[in-house]
């Protein structure tokens, strides 16, 4: 038997091997970071072997909540995630699990890789409907990819959406796809009526150096990018310096940061209410939107989720808060769960890529909602 992660979003460190009833690893922590929690790696030899992988430090993780109640997911072909059973005892997370070919992959959730993450931008430059901007750079040299949907004329409401500010929420760049998909689609009539009104600026992936090195919430440096809005740098956190410029150019009218919880089984949006400019207004314009969502949507609720903040108390170096006061507008995160949805449950695959496509379908509908009100 072999275990490795050496692969792009790998993240495990192999400490004993000896027995298939018995293998013990232990999650690496993030780049320069003391979070930890993202796991994702491979088993070979281990064909028909009733297995017993043991994460010892699952109890030190970042969030060992988020291992309470919870299934990992499994993959024979990368394509599709299934789950398999997981123990918690509060120090130690077991799966137990028979494979049935001579090599299978353990994740967290769903990887979603730098190559998919390629390959979903080359093909939406195929529609006439984007426009494609390299920002700048990360630490590790990559692209900070940006596409811009619609024509740019003047009146129209200028909508951004961003994902995986945390790389391993890897759900959040699964939504990114459907709803790219559905943007682009020329037969959908809600797009083509949308895009007559908004403008679309999109970063599908914010922090690929985090993603490509398998880290939980940081980038090459360390940083969490969603406590770095108030003063991002070049040399700390250039991914939010590069896209709060645009922003800048572009102005914002609406804003959705996309996130997955490691905890709640739910899917949620967290609002700005804490923000100085916080009034009725704005309040209005996310009642419309949640309202819309959940009769879109009956994996999206509202009853369950973060703590409103209390008026004035907001913190202005996360995305949200940052962007709502700065531009005076309705900006929120969309909270996905790495478990499965309590309400709605599936006992084979939990909450999935393909719910998360199907989730990022009924935001679309949902922002058309609420654009007469922005």
């Amino acid at each position: 038997m072999q275990i490795t992660s050496s692969f792009d979003g790998g993240n495990i460190e192999c400490i004993q091997l000896e027995s298939e009833k018995d293998i013990q690893l232990k999650v690496r922590k993030d780049s320069q970071s003391e979070f930890f929690q993202w796991f994702y790696f491979r088993l070979t030899g281990a064909y028909r072997k009733d297995c017993r992988l043991r994460i010892l430090n699952a109890g030190q993780c970042s969030y060992p909540e988020g291992f309470e109640d919870y299934r990992a997911v499994a993959s024979y072909d990368l394509e599709t995630w299934f789950r398999v059973p997981a123990s918690f005892d509060g120090e130690v997370l077991t799966i137990e699990y028979t494979p049935q070919l001579d090599a299978i992959y353990f994740a967290y959730f769903a990887p979603y890789s730098m190559n998919r993450h390629a390959h979903l931008i080359s093909s939406c430059l195929v529609s006439t409907r984007v426009e494609y901007e390299n920002l700048g750079h990360t630490l590790d040299g990559q692209d900070m990819d940006y596409l811009r949907v619609g024509k740019p004329v003047k009146g129209k409401k200028q909508c951004w959406v961003m994902a995986r500010q945390h790389p391993g929420e890897t759900m959040a760049e699964w939504w990114m796809e459907g709803f790219l998909e559905k943007l682009l689609d020329e037969n959908d009539p809600v797009s083509r009526k949308l895009l007559e009104h908004c403008v679309f600026h999109v970063v599908p992936n914010m922090n690929p150096d985090g993603s490509r090195r398998g880290n939980l919430r940081t980038n090459a440096s360390g940083a969490n990018l969603n406590r770095e809005w108030m003063e991002p740098s070049l040399e700390h956190s250039p991914e939010v310096y590069v896209v709060r410029e645009k922003m800048r150019q572009t102005g914002v009218d609406f804003c959705l940061d996309v996130h997955g919880d490691e905890a709640l089984p739910y899917n949620f949006i967290s609002g700005s209410y804490g923000v100085p400019c916080w009034s009725e207004e704005l309040e209005h314009q996310l009642d419309v939107f949640l309202e819309s969502l959940c009769a879109a949507n009956p994996d999206f609720q509202t009853e369950k989720g973060y703590t409103k903040d209390k008026p004035g108390a907001a913190n202005l170096q996360i995305a949200k808060n940052y962007v709502a006061q700065h531009f005076q507008c309705l900006s929120m995160t969309l909270e996905m769960p790495f478990k499965d949805t309590t309400a709605t449950p599936d006992p084979v695959f939990g909450w999935s890529p393909a719910r998360c496509k199907h989730l990022a379908s009924a935001v679309i509908d949902s922002i058309a909602r609420v654009l007469p009100f922005l």
